[in-house]
């Protein structure tokens, strides 16, 4: 499951500071802007699909 959001970023004084657009409580760092970016899908991963086991379904539903 690939999503695409849009990860805001700034150089802080040591390190690359960023957050999600859509999730704004998502925030991370790392020393350079490709780790940053790393960082940052973790981040997500573990908020995100923390509880979701290895072996999963999908399927859409209307709400």
């Amino acid at each position: 499951m690939k999503a695409k959001m849009t990860m805001i970023y700034w150089k802080g004084e040591k390190f690359w500071l960023g957050k999600l657009l859509e999730h704004p409580e998502i925030m991370t760092q790392g020393k350079t802007l490709k780790e940053l970016e790393e960082n940052i899908k973790d981040a997500y991963r573990l908020m995100v699909m923390e509880d979701v086991p290895e072996q999963f379904k999908l399927k859409a539903i209307a709400i």
